[in-house]
C-alpha cells in the first residue's frame, strides 16, 4: 500500500512537502515517482528517484522547485515543493515503478496511491 500525505492549501510562493508511506513491500528496491492530475487534465508525471537515490528526474515546469528524496529506512518517498504556482494545482499520486531506471511515464508504474490534494490559491 502508498498513502500520500502532506497536501493542503496554500498560497502562491509557498511550500509544502509530501510524503509517500509504503507498507506491504520494501520500497528501496523500487524507483518511485510523482504525479499529478488537474481537474479536466492527464495524469503527468512530476518527479522520479531510482531505487537507490542515484538518480531523480524532473518535469520541466517544476524543475528548480520541487526537489524528491527518499529514506529508505523510514520506507519513505519526500517531494519538497516550493515556490509553489496556482497551475500546481492537482492531486499528486505517489507510485511505484516496474523499472529500476527513473521515467516519468505512467505506464511505467504498477501500484499507484489515492492521492493528496495540494490547492494553491490566494
Amino acid at each position: 500500500q502508498l498513502v500520500e500525505s502532506g497536501g493542503g492549501l496554500v498560497q502562491p510562493g509557498g511550500s509544502l512537502r509530501l510524503s509517500c508511506a509504503a507498507s506491504g513491500f520494501t520500497l528501496d528496491y523500487y524507483t518511485i515517482g510523482w504525479f499529478r492530475q488537474a481537474p479536466g487534465k492527464e495524469r503527468e508525471g512530476v518527479s522520479c528517484i531510482s531505487s537507490r537515490g542515484g538518480s531523480t528526474s524532473y518535469a520541466d515546469d517544476v524543475k528548480g522547485r520541487f526537489t524528491i528524496s527518499r529514506d529508505n529506512a523510514k520506507n519513505m518517498v519526500y517531494l519538497q515543493m516550493n515556490s509553489l504556482k496556482p497551475e500546481d494545482t492537482a492531486v499528486y499520486y505517489c507510485a511505484r515503478g516496474l523499472f529500476p531506471m527513473c521515467s516519468l511515464r505512467t505506464y511505467e508504474y504498477d501500484y499507484w496511491g489515492q492521492g493528496t490534494q495540494v490547492t494553491v490559491s490566494s
